[in-house]
């Protein structure tokens, strides 16, 4: 195969969820093109098998969405028709549209097209695979599935695991040799953030159990990890690139986040996982994926499926009643877990 261009235009997260899918794509083309939104372009920029990302921003993806306009679906479609791709593969997550991208890359003169799409899909499909959306399964299983249904396979010793670019930077002189505990406190969707109060409660019972805790986040988020790191613990909010995330995250021996972009990312470097997850969404798809992990929260609590941004329900019930001794409890099981691998 050509030149395959992947999509995948959402959040950072998701964009490493597609990684397998991606490096299956890549082991059969001769170049791999992702078109990502502005979220995600710094994780397609640390993925394997990316030759080059081209971003745009897509109205019925994102969370915050542009109109659609001429001007800007054009650009698009010029965009496409320069990289001239042999083939695209959409990768959405199961309660998104296929449909409207594949619209403007046949616009484009795509000639092959392939995706996920419960809706009959015309002729804006050539590749229209079905799954049953009943079973939750794994997102990056879920988008390697398409590839397989298109014919792409991951190469011989490939496990299918979440990866990213190697070396990543050297953050020592920011966080100490390896062995610390990572918090991350910021999410994208306040239904899934623990509170700040909470967060801070955590750091103080990490550092009273003797952990040395680095709390990171992005460069709107200095407010908030000042709060949560307090005099306990490394402020990192602000600090670091994407990449520069992944190498922190890496030297961690266990990293404490609510399912957020890092989570992924830490999974993604091979770290342990305490996940504070709210249930609007999927465990069974969202979950820290292929590494030891602990998942903290009421599963079954009211915003069970919701996929709400804002919790709808009075007091967030889902993860208010996280205590930070349970933190530090499953930090302590994730750290017996690390020291028993090679």
């Amino acid at each position: 195969m050509g030149t395959v261009l992947v999509v995948r235009p959402d959040n950072a997260g998701d964009v490493l969820l597609a990684g397998p899918a991606i490096r299956a794509v890549a082991a059969q083309s001769r170049e791999v093109v992702l078109l990502a939104g502005p979220h995600g372009r710094a994780a397609g920029e640390l993925l394997p098998g990316v030759d080059r990302v081209l971003q745009w921003r897509t109205p019925w993806i994102d969370a915050e969405p542009l109109p659609v306009t001429n001007t800007h679906a054009v650009r698009l479609i010029q965009d496409v028709r320069e990289i001239a791709p042999d083939m695209a593969l959409i990768f959405t997550s199961f309660h998104q549209s296929a449909l409207p991208t594949a619209l403007l890359l046949r616009l484009a003169g795509t000639p092959r097209i392939a995706a996920i799409s419960a809706d009959y899909p015309g002729s804006l499909l050539d590749l229209r695979h079905v799954v049953d959306e009943t079973v939750d399964v794994p997102e990056a299983e879920r988008m390697l599935g398409l590839a397989r249904a298109a014919g792409f396979e991951l190469p011989p010793g490939d496990d299918g695991s979440l990866a990213v670019r190697r070396p990543l930077p050297d953050m020592e002189h920011l966080t100490g040799p390896p062995g610390y505990v990572v918090v991350h406190p910021g999410t994208t969707a306040p239904a899934r953030a623990w509170q700040p109060d909470h967060w801070a409660a955590a750091v103080g019972d990490l550092a009273a159990a003797g952990e040395r805790v680095v709390v990171t986040g992005g460069p709107g988020e200095r407010g908030l990890t000042a709060r949560v790191a307090g005099s306990h613990a490394a402020d990192l909010g602000g600090a670091t690139t994407f990449a520069e995330l992944a190498a922190v995250l890496g030297g961690a021996s266990a990293v404490v986040v609510a399912n957020t972009g890092p989570a992924h990312l830490a999974a993604a470097v091979g770290a342990p996982v305490v996940s504070l997850f709210a249930p609007v969404v999927p465990a069974a798809r969202w979950a820290p994926y292929r590494v030891p992990s602990v998942l903290l929260g009421d599963q079954d609590a009211p915003c069970r499926g919701t996929r709400a941004r804002n919790c709808p329900v009075p007091g967030h019930p889902c993860l208010s009643s996280v205590t930070g001794e349970q933190v530090v409890e499953a930090v302590r099981r994730l750290a017996v877990v690390r020291e028993g691998v090679p």
